[in-house]
C-alpha cells in the first residue's frame, strides 16, 4: 500500500500547538506501520461526497483526515474535531479525468458563497468612454472551451463558475481550485496566452499519484525515517513539494553549463537544492558544491537540505554548502597551508594613493582609482600592461586611450607589489589564484557545482567556480535573477566560458509573495532585464498564486511620526495572527537599524522580529515586511552617488540601489509597509503610479 502526505495536512499540522503536534505525529506513525489504523478510533465520514475520507482520532479534541482506499493511505488534514470534518465534507481526492493527476478537489456545492475582493491586480480595465454608460466587466475565460479548460485540470463542476468569471470573481474563485489550474488561468488572464501542458512521462501517466502535478502536493513516503523528516520540517513546504516547471529542471540532463532565472520568490533556491540531492542520489560517489553569496544563505540552505535528504542517507555528508568566500578561503588554505590575510579598504586607499604620488600621476581622483583598481584591475585578475591596454571596460563611462592606461598601470603594478610585500590579499585576486591552479587539473574536488545568487557573481569568482566544476554535463548549474544583481557591474559569462545560452531557463510561478507586492515591486524594475550576453529576463507574465492586500506607502514629517506609523502597522499585523519572528523591519544602511528597532521597541515579541540593511535581505521571507528610513539622500544612497568615478558608474548605482530597494520589498508574503520621512525617496513614487 502507498503511503503519502498532503500539502493540505503539513500547512494544518504547522499551525498546531507544540503538544498537539507531538500527539498527531504518534498517531501519523501508527499509521504507517499499521494502515488498519487500529487503535486511533477510525471513523467514516458520512456527509463526505468522497466514500474514502476517514477520521482518526488522535486526542480529545484533535482529528486526523486520512483518505483510504486498497491501493493507498494519504494523510491530507489535521485539525479540532468539527474544523477537520467540515474540511473532509467538502472535498473529494480523485484522478482528474483528463490530466490523469490526483487533485484535491472542493466540492462546488459545498462552498460557501465568498465576497469578492473590491479590486484584481491582474488585466488593467480600459477607461469609460465620455456619454457612454459603462460596459459590464468582460468574461476572462469565454474563450475558453471545455477541452482546454480541462486540458490544464479544471474540474469539471467549475467550469461553468469559471466561464462566469470577471476580474473580481476570479480571484475569489483561484484558491478553490487545483494549484494547476488555478495557476494556468491567471497566467491566461495575464497574458492572454494558455500554456500548453508539459508531456507526461508513460510511467507517471500509469499512477495518478506520480504524475507531476500530483508530487506538487502530495509527497510518497517510503520509510519512517523519510516520514519523520517530513514532520520535522513541515514550515518547509516547498522545499518537499515541487512546482513541475521546477521538477523539470531539477531532473534535466545540461551538455554544458546551465541557468535558471526568475524573479523573487519563484523557487530558484529550492531548485538548486533538490538539484544538488538528486546529483548526489544518483551517484553515491558525487561529490557536489553547493554554494551562495553569504554564509547566513549558504546555512539556510544547508538546514532546507537536511529536510530532503538526511545524514543517515549519506547524502548530506557528499554535499558542501558554503559561501562563495568561505569555500574559496578552504581552498586557498589546502592549497597554501594559510587563510588569506585580506587587504581592507582603506589599506587600499592608502596604497593607490602612495603609488599615485610616487609616479607623480596627475588627473585621476581617488575616487576613480580605487574604482578602476576594484572594477577593472583586480576584478580581472590583470597581471601586466598588456592586459591592462587590451581589457575590455565594460560599464565604464570614462574611456581610456593607450596613453592614460600606460600612465596608470605603474600605480596598480605598484599596489600589487605593496600588498604582496605586507603579504596581503584581496579576494578577487584569490578567486583568480584559485581559478588559475585548478583550471588545468584533470581531478577535481566536485564532481558537480550548483550556485545560488549566480547573479552577484564577480568576474574572478565565476572564473574560480568554472575552474572548479569538472568539464562534463551538468557539471555547472547557476541560479540567479538579474533584478537582484547589486553587488557587480555587468560583464559576459560568455566571454569567460560560462555560456548558458540555450540552457537558460525562466521560472514564472511566485509561490512567496502575493500578486499585489510583487507587481508593485515589479515597477521599480524595467519590464524587460537583459545581460551582457543578450540573454533577456522577461517580467510579464510572472504569477503570483494568491492574493493580498495592496502594499503601504506613508511619507511622514519627521522621524518619530514614521516610529508611530511602522509601530502601529505592527500592532495590527501581530493581532492578526502574526507571530513576532515572521516579521522583518529593514532599512538602509547598518547604522539606520537603531530607527527600525525603535519603531518596535516595547511591542510584544519585538526581540524575535528581523530588523537588519537591506543587503542582508536576500534569501530571507516574512509574512510582513516593513522598508523604513526610505529618505531622499539614504535610498539612493549619498555617499554611494558621491562615489561614482563616472557617469555609467553614477547609473548603475541608481539601478543597483533600485534593486536593493526591490530586494527588500520582495521578502515580504502578505503586508508591506514603506515608510519614508519627507522628502522622501524618488523611488516610493514608483509603488504609487
Amino acid at each position: 500500500m502507498h503511503f503519502l502526505i498532503a500539502d493540505t495536512f503539513t500547512a494544518a499540522f504547522g499551525r498546531l500547538s507544540g503538544v498537539d503536534q507531538k500527539a498527531v505525529k504518534a498517531s501519523v506513525f501508527d499509521l504507517q506501520m499499521d494502515p488498519a489504523g487500529n487503535g486511533l478510533q477510525l471513523h467514516r465520514i458520512e456527509r463526505s461526497r468522497d466514500p474514502h475520507f476517514w477520521s482518526a482520532r488522535v486526542n480529545r479534541d484533535v482529528r486526523l483526515i486520512v483518505h483510504r482506499t486498497e491501493a493507498s493511505l494519504l494523510v491530507a488534514y489535521v485539525d479540532r474535531h468539527d474544523d477537520a470534518y467540515a474540511w473532509a465534507e467538502r472535498r473529494r481526492i480523485e484522478a482528474h479525468p483528463r490530466t490523469g493527476a490526483i487533485q484535491i478537489v472542493e466540492v462546488r456545492e459545498r462552498v460557501e458563497e465568498m465576497a469578492p475582493p473590491a479590486a484584481l491586480d491582474l488585466v488593467a480595465p480600459q477607461p469609460a468612454r465620455a456619454g457612454l454608460a459603462e460596459a459590464p466587466a468582460p468574461f476572462l475565460f469565454a474563450g475558453l472551451d471545455d477541452d482546454r479548460l480541462l486540458s490544464v485540470g479544471v474540474p469539471a463542476d467549475w467550469m461553468a463558475d469559471i466561464r462566469a468569471a470577471d476580474e473580481d470573481g476570479f480571484l475569489a474563485l483561484a484558491p478553490h481550485l487545483p494549484a494547476e489550474a488555478a495557476e494556468a488561468l491567471l497566467e491566461y488572464a495575464a497574458t492572454g496566452r494558455l500554456a500548453a501542458p508539459a508531456p507526461v512521462p508513460a510511467a507517471a501517466a500509469a499512477d495518478p499519484f506520480a504524475h507531476p502535478d500530483a508530487l506538487r502536493r502530495i509527497r510518497p513516503i517510503a520509510d519512517q525515517e523519510e516520514l519523520e523528516r517530513a514532520l520535522a520540517f513541515p514550515w518547509e513546504k516547498w522545499g518537499v513539494f515541487l512546482h513541475p516547471s521546477q521538477r523539470a529542471l531539477v531532473e534535466r540532463r545540461f551538455a554544458g553549463p546551465a541557468r535558471v532565472a526568475g524573479s523573487a520568490g519563484t523557487g530558484k533556491t529550492i531548485v538548486a537544492i533538490h538539484r544538488a540531492v538528486r546529483l548526489a542520489r544518483e551517484n553515491d560517489r558525487a561529490r557536489v558544491l553547493l554554494a551562495s553569496f553569504s554564509e547566513p544563505l549558504a546555512d539556510a540552505m544547508a538546514r532546507k537540505l537536511q529536510v530532503l535528504a538526511p545524514e543517515t542517507g549519506g547524502i548530506v555528508a557528499r554535499i558542501t554548502t558554503a559561501s562563495f568566500r568561505g569555500i574559496a578561503g578552504e581552498l586557498h588554505q589546502l592549497e597554501h597551508g594559510v587563510r588569506p590575510r585580506i587587504a581592507p579598504d582603506a589599506v587600499l586607499r592608502d596604497r593607490l594613493r602612495a603609488a599615485a604620488a610616487a609616479a607623480g600621476l596627475k588627473g585621476f581622483s581617488e575616487r576613480f582609482l580605487l574604482s578602476e583598481w576594484t572594477h577593472v584591475v583586480d576584478a580581472w585578475g590583470l597581471a601586466s600592461a598588456e592586459a591592462y591596454a587590451t581589457v575590455p571596460r565594460m560599464g565604464r563611462k570614462s574611456r581610456l586611450g593607450p596613453n592614460q592606461r600606460a600612465r596608470l598601470w605603474p600605480v596598480f603594478a605598484a599596489v600589487r607589489e605593496a600588498l604582496a610585500a605586507e603579504r596581503r590579499t584581496s579576494w578577487a585576486a584569490v578567486f583568480t589564484g584559485l581559478a588559475d591552479r585548478l583550471a588545468p587539473r584533470a581531478d577535481k574536488p566536485f564532481d558537480h557545482v550548483v550556485i545560488d545568487e549566480a547573479q552577484d557573481l564577480a568576474p574572478a569568482e565565476l572564473r574560480f567556480f568554472a575552474a572548479l566544476a569538472p568539464g562534463r554535463a551538468d557539471g555547472l548549474f547557476l541560479a540567479g535573477d538579474i533584478g537582484q544583481r547589486i553587488f557587480q557591474h555587468p560583464y559576459s559569462w560568455a566571454g569567460l566560458g560560462v555560456d548558458v545560452r540555450g540552457r537558460s531557463h525562466t521560472l514564472r510561478v511566485c509561490y512567496r509573495t502575493s500578486q499585489q507586492i510583487r507587481r508593485a515591486a515589479d515597477r521599480l524594475l524595467p519590464t524587460v532585464l537583459s545581460d551582457a550576453d543578450g540573454l533577456e529576463d522577461e517580467r510579464r507574465g510572472i504569477v503570483s498564486v494568491f492574493d493580498g492586500p495592496p502594499p503601504e506607502v506613508r511619507a511622514v514629517a519627521s522621524v518619530a511620526a514614521e516610529a508611530d506609523c511602522v509601530r502601529a502597522a505592527v500592532a495590527g499585523w501581530l493581532g492578526e495572527g502574526i507571530a513576532p519572528h515572521e516579521i522583518g523591519l529593514f532599512v538602509r544602511t547598518e547604522q539606520l537599524v537603531p530607527r527600525a528597532r525603535a519603531a518596535i521597541a516595547g511591542l510584544a515579541g519585538a526581540e524575535a522580529m528581523t530588523t537588519a540593511p537591506m543587503h542582508l535581505a536576500k534569501g530571507l521571507e516574512f509574512r510582513a515586511v516593513a522598508v523604513m528610513a526610505c529618505d531622499e539622500g539614504t535610498l539612493p544612497l549619498d555617499e554611494r552617488v558621491a562615489d561614482a568615478a563616472d557617469e555609467a558608474e553614477l547609473d548603475d548605482i541608481y539601478e543597483t540601489e533600485r534593486r536593493l530597494l526591490y530586494v527588500a520589498c520582495t521578502r515580504a508574503r502578505e503586508h508591506l509597509l514603506l515608510t519614508g520621512v519627507e522628502p522622501a525617496s524618488e523611488y516610493l513614487a514608483d509603488f504609487t503610479r
